[in-house]
């Protein structure tokens, strides 16, 4: 009999002890706790549109990187033409002095000097777009590691939510 005192008032103290430990939590820690969860979720939303936004600027750097090539591609082209037509009229000015002609050699120096003038042009939009070009390229990169660091910011947020669940 003994025992069984021993036993139902061990059993009693335990279920109290128990039922003491699980006092249910005040109102203000469950506010904190719901304040918490809308800011995480906030956190993730928000996380989720900068990824969503540095897609979209590398997509946009893409697209200009891919229009400066092409810029590059016409204006090394023109230049291709311009020297070309450099020649010819470095050609006629040597007709024209060979002719002694005062009215053709004038005529072949205004050609000359247009055709230079329309090279350097060429030669100018070109290092421009090249410059372009390069910005284009970092811009893109930085965007990149914008993205790797929204993405980290994100998987951090999300495990921080599930922690707490």
């Amino acid at each position: 009999m003994n025992r069984l005192i021993n036993w139902t008032t061990l059993a009693a103290s335990a279920l109290i002890a128990v039922g003491l430990s699980v006092v249910p939590a005040g109102a203000q820690e469950v506010r904190q706790d719901l304040q918490d969860i809308h800011q995480d979720r906030a956190d993730i939303r928000q996380d989720n549109r900068d990824v969503r936004e540095d897609r979209r600027d590398i997509r946009q750097d893409t697209n200009d990187i891919r229009t400066d090539k092409q810029d590059i591609a016409k204006d090394t082209q023109a230049i291709h033409q311009d020297r070309t037509a450099l020649q010819g009229a470095r050609q006629q000015m040597r007709d024209a002095y060979k002719s002694g002609d005062p009215a053709a050699i004038k005529a072949a120096r205004e050609n000359l000097q247009k055709t230079r003038s329309a090279l350097r042009s060429d030669l100018g939009e070109r290092r421009g777009d090249v410059r372009d070009l390069h910005q284009d390229r970092q811009d893109r990169r930085a965007d990149e590691r914008d993205l790797h660091q929204d993405r980290r910011e994100l998987r951090h947020d999300v495990a921080e939510r599930r922690a707490r669940q």
